[in-house]
């Protein structure tokens, strides 16, 4: 993590440090950076093929061993297109030192660098025992807000540790215990619902998804900031296992279940953030926390639920189990008529197929949103891209005997009526559905193998343009 001042000197002690250069060289500026270098450096430059090729590293020596400074390679346009957090790789292997980052970058590219850094110092370690940690600092350069990176790096830490940790250490309790400790850090109040106290309240979709676990399903519900302020509601699935119910997954489908609860991660992720920058905003959080197993009590298919929303929903499929407690949840919001509804949920594989791991399709009718959005993801390097709400598979979702369907036949758009589903509940104000996946199956520099939390930096982005600091 950066400790560092821009001048030199550590943030708690004041004593300077020394610091060694971190030069970012675009490929097309190789000729000019070697010719800054004294003739030693450039020759070990030279001698080590250095061409400014992306995430190419090489290490100068000084006259005594140590490390003079650090080329590394920025690659092209075209090149730093098709990934992001470049550093991410030399964060987790640069030796022990304060490095001072130097380049041609705007604020922007500043900042994402930085953060580049920051995520690439993820380590889970919960259940091994952890390497030696190398100290190994980046000095935030002067166009780069720390304190915001920082917040940034927490929340999107949180996200994946509570998706990596598996479901024996992380069912219901074990997350409303996560968002209690959150409340508890930024003062914010919190509500939570638990097994049959669901029914009571009115909330007869998470119950019944839930109600076959040994863990007790929950609606936990956060609320933080200035009732004066606009109100904006964060809803994210938490189903904290996925045994896919009656409608039992096969074993290959099972393994990363654990991470099925990977939208009430991030939206508590961002919601971390959002809290430790102080948006101004009337911040509310919906997490439905369960787990969708196997015993007496399972719904079954053919079973037909009636919703807090007072719609009935034939259950086609118990392994469409995430719709019903987001349901629940969205109709839940909607009746505080909130200026903003998002909700985040691993949802489907259909939207992995359209969009791969990596993109998160995201759904809404708020043109104005809808570009808000994309503009911010872009920015900030956080890859989402809109889909439709087609009317046209309205008809999809409605079955013969009971007012919508959980599971539709025929397999096609399955991310697009996921998302038609979760409309009927979002009472016709502004609202956003990311079908996100939580999950890096292959790792990328700043990102290792491992869960993921996506979108967040996007809306977060966003909602700074849209209400401030």
């Amino acid at each position: 993590m950066p400790t560092d001042t821009d001048d030199g000197q550590d943030r708690e002690t004041g004593a300077a440090t020394e610091q060694t250069p971190l030069i970012l060289v675009r490929r097309d500026e190789v000729e000019t950076a070697l010719a800054e270098l004294d003739d030693a450096e450039r020759r070990w430059a030279e001698l080590n093929g250095f061409r400014g090729k992306l995430r190419q590293v090489v290490q100068i020596p000084d006259d005594a061993g140590g490390l003079a400074k650090v080329l590394f390679g920025w690659g092209d346009e075209a090149a730093r297109a098709r990934d992001r957090f470049y550093l991410g790789d030399f964060a987790r292997s640069a030796p022990a030192g304060t490095y001072r980052l130097t380049g041609d970058l705007d604020a922007d590219g500043a900042a994402q660098a930085a953060l580049g850094w920051l995520l690439g110092r993820y380590r889970f370690t919960t259940y091994k025992e952890p390497g030696e940690e190398v100290d190994a600092d980046l000095v935030a350069p002067d166009e780069v807000e720390v304190e915001r990176l920082l917040a940034i790096t927490e929340g999107v830490f949180l996200a994946r540790d509570l998706i990596n940790t598996p479901a024996s250490d992380m069912g219901p309790s074990a997350l409303e215990k996560t968002a209690r400790s959150l409340a508890e850090r930024h003062g914010a109040d919190i509500d939570v619902t638990i097994g049959k106290d669901l029914l009571t309240r009115g909330f007869p979709m998470i119950h019944a998804v839930g109600r076959a676990a040994a863990d007790a399903p929950r609606l936990i519900d956060m609320s933080w900031g200035d009732p004066e302020h606009p109100a904006i509601t964060l809803v994210g699935k938490g189903v904290c296992f996925d045994t896919g119910g009656l409608n039992l997954k096969p074993g290959a489908s099972m393994g990363l279940m654990k991470k099925d609860m990977g939208g009430g991660a991030t939206v508590l992720g961002l919601a971390h953030m959002i809290m430790s920058l102080g948006l101004p905003i009337r911040l509310r959080v919906l997490v439905p926390a369960v787990e969708n197993a196997v015993s007496g009590p399972a719904m079954r298919p053919g079973d037909v639920l009636t919703s807090r929303s007072g719609q009935t929903v034939e259950i086609n499929n118990t392994d469409a189990e995430g719709r019903l407690v987001l349901a629940d949840a969205l109709t839940f919001a909607a009746e505080d008529e909130p200026e903003l509804m998002i909700d985040m949920a691993t949802l489907t594989g259909a939207a992995r197929v359209a969009l791969g791991p990596d993109v998160v399709p995201f759904y809404t009718d708020e043109e104005d949103l809808a570009a808000a959005l994309s503009e911010a993801g872009q920015r900030v390097a956080d890859p989402i891209w809109r889909m439709p709400l087609w009317p046209g598979y309205e008809r999809d979702i409605e079955p013969d005997i009971a007012d919508l369907d959980n599971a539709p036949k025929g397999g096609m758009a399955g991310s697009i009526t996921a998302a038609l589903f979760l409309k009927r509940f979002a009472g016709g104000l502004p609202w956003v559905h990311f079908d996100i996946y939580g999950w890096t199956p292959k790792a990328r520099p700043g990102r290792p193998r491992g869960g993921e939390c996506q979108a967040a930096r996007a809306v977060l982005a966003m909602l700074e343009s849209r209400y401030g600091r």
